[in-house]
């Protein structure tokens, strides 16, 4: 009792800058789980979340049950896969090499530059990104240069997919970098000097010291973004998305929004929502469970 009050007495600054988070946390993330009851019943707005009738899992097997459903999940599927193979390990890679700049002013300049395209909306990325691959982009310049025809790859569902991860890269890698070099700062300088000291290269040192020593940090990240496997950003997909790449681009989350919001199926829109979120907690129970195994971590 009397550790517990003087703990609270040396730590009390610290519960008090926490109070802004546990508050924005209980208002923004655990009182709208109350809403996930209207994926059970028929939802209207005049009558309220308490009137509208019970429906159980109607709008469940309407999901199951709709004629495109495989398709829009196997893309969800397949661009969740691409991210967490393909993206999720370029922020790595990309702190490891920073970390091996000893130029201090190279070093923040590359930093500063990687960061900068986080700042743009996902609207702007796309008008970049439609810029570029347009008849007379950059894209289709280089092609001529080589005596190829023209290419409208936006249009074109063979690019969609290849065109998703480069600009998930370039738009996010970056920023995700700045957790990974915190990680890497905190290791103890006198583990790299040891090391020198009994001949290990660069390589040898980022294999042996900097690579373990981050993979706590990597492993809660992963376990992280295994969450948010069906969630791959609505704003992303949206504004790459034409009419000619439904077929390898249209995911849930798009789909919900043509059917549950610009039809005001609410009940629908969340009973979607609701099935991307269990399947999320599956993934990271599972993972995380296997995580404990392989390396004795895990997120609890």
């Amino acid at each position: 009792m009397l550790k517990g009050k003087i703990q609270m007495n040396v730590f009390w600054p610290l519960y008090v800058m926490a109070i802004p988070g546990i508050i924005f946390l209980i208002i923004f993330k655990y009182i709208p789980l109350l809403g996930s009851v209207i994926a059970f019943k028929d939802y209207s707005v005049f009558k309220g979340f308490i009137d509208s009738p019970w429906v159980g899992f109607k709008h469940f097997e309407k999901l199951l049950h709709y004629p495109d459903f495989v398709r829009v999940f196997g893309n969800t599927l397949m661009l969740g896969f691409l991210k967490i193979v393909l993206v999720f390990p370029i922020p790595i890679l990309l702190a490891l090499m920073i970390n091996e700049i000893r130029k201090s002013a190279l070093k923040k300049g590359i930093q500063t530059a990687l960061y900068i395209p986080h700042f743009l909306s996902w609207v702007i990325v796309s008008g970049i990104v439609f810029d570029i691959f347009s008849l007379s982009g950059l894209f289709n310049i280089v092609l001529g240069w080589f005596g190829h025809d023209p290419i409208l790859a936006m249009q074109d569902s063979a690019y969609f997919r290849t065109v998703y991860v480069l600009t998930a890269i370039w738009r996010d890698a970056g920023w995700g970098t700045v957790v990974y070099m915190a990680a890497i700062s905190a290791i103890d300088p006198q583990l790299y000097e040891s090391a020198m000291m009994d001949g290990a290269s660069r390589f040898k040192q980022i294999r042996h010291i900097t690579f373990p020593l981050l993979l706590p940090t990597v492993l809660v990240l992963f376990l992280l973004e295994i969450g948010n496997f069906l969630d791959l950003g609505f704003d992303q997909v949206f504004n790459l998305l034409t009419p000619m790449t439904y077929s390898v681009g249209d995911i849930l989350d798009t789909y919900v929004f043509r059917t549950g919001i610009q039809q005001a199926q609410y009940s629908f829109a969340t009973a979607v929502g609701l099935f991307q979120s269990v399947i999320g907690f599956i993934l990271v129970y599972m993972f995380n469970r296997l995580s404990k195994k392989v390396s004795d971590g895990g997120l609890w």
